[in-house]
């Protein structure tokens, strides 16, 4: 296989893998906090890229207008959920809060398909021509993509790490009982939480509707890559949860030059079976962190 098709594949599946990484890094935030992995996480990249396709159709919106947009109801769907049903759950089985989890995925999916149908619709980005560096193409839209994933990304990255808010969150997510003691606002923690779950998934919607077809399937489908990769980083690292969204990304991609797409996922998988062989707790995991 020569070098060229390889670095293509390698690019776009890094560019899936980075605005992928928004709700993969939702997912092993609720882990690790909230602590239950969160099933609705895909749909609700599905509700904003239909949010955003709504918001052009409608007002004819500008993309940045419609990415805000989309991001914004997505917290607010989000946050109505926690209030409703996950705050209920919160002294019960992480199981109970899945299960619900579940239900929800499929409530956000069938409210979609009642009221938009099963059409397919596109979100309407400019048409550009893509740089040719002998033979390995670059797309500017690509760019564009991964440069909105990575400031959102690192965005969170310094919250978590230099503000006092992100500091009460990895205290409630090292040992609750201790935060709470300390006089930590569990409940603040946890509306910040859900509140950067909804814009990271509404924001992953946005850019993964620039790249792909939007179906009521859209993020349900990528619901297992997505959990797939918290695992293989290591369940509650968020770091972990961006770069095994990245390697899957890269070895789905790649895999897709050497057994076709219909068969890239297994080769995917098979990839992170044989890290997780040699590192079970994943790429960043700690016994701590999945306690």
């Amino acid at each position: 296989m020569e070098f060229v098709p390889i670095a293509n594949a390698a690019i776009n599946g890094a560019v899936v893998g980075l605005l992928l990484a928004l709700p993969a890094l939702a997912v092993t935030l609720v882990f690790g906090i909230a602590r239950f992995p969160n099933a609705a996480t895909g749909d609700y990249m599905t509700f904003g890229a239909y949010t955003a396709v709504a918001a052009q159709a409608a007002l004819s919106a500008p993309l940045i207008v419609s990415a805000a947009a989309a991001s914004l109801a997505t917290a607010l769907l989000a946050l109505f959920f926690y209030g409703w049903v996950f705050r209920a759950l919160a002294s019960r089985s992480p199981v109970a809060s899945l299960i619900v989890s579940i239900g929800i995925a499929f409530v956000v999916r069938s409210s979609i398909t009642f009221f938009a149908g099963q059409s397919q619709y596109n979100i309407d980005a400019p048409l550009v021509r893509a740089w040719n560096f002998n033979g390995i193409r670059v797309l500017p839209t690509d760019l564009y993509i991964a440069g909105a994933a990575l400031t959102a990304l690192a965005a969170v990255f310094a919250m978590l790490h230099f503000t006092a808010l992100g500091r009460r969150m990895r205290a409630v997510a090292d040992n609750p009982e201790l935060a709470r003691a300390s006089g930590i606002s569990a409940r603040r923690v946890m509306i910040t939480l859900f509140t950067i779950v909804g814009l990271f998934c509404g924001l992953g919607g946005f850019l993964l509707g620039m790249k792909a077809v939007v179906i009521p399937e859209l993020g349900w489908e990528l619901l297992l890559p997505i959990f797939a990769s918290v695992i293989l980083g290591g369940i509650g690292s968020p770091l972990g949860a961006v770069c095994g969204m990245i390697l899957f990304g890269i070895s789905q991609e790649v895999a897709s030059l050497y057994v076709g797409s219909s068969y890239k996922i297994v080769l995917a998988f098979l990839v992170i079976l044989c890290v997780l062989l040699v590192r079970p707790q994943g790429m960043f995991g700690t016994i701590r962190a999945v306690r």
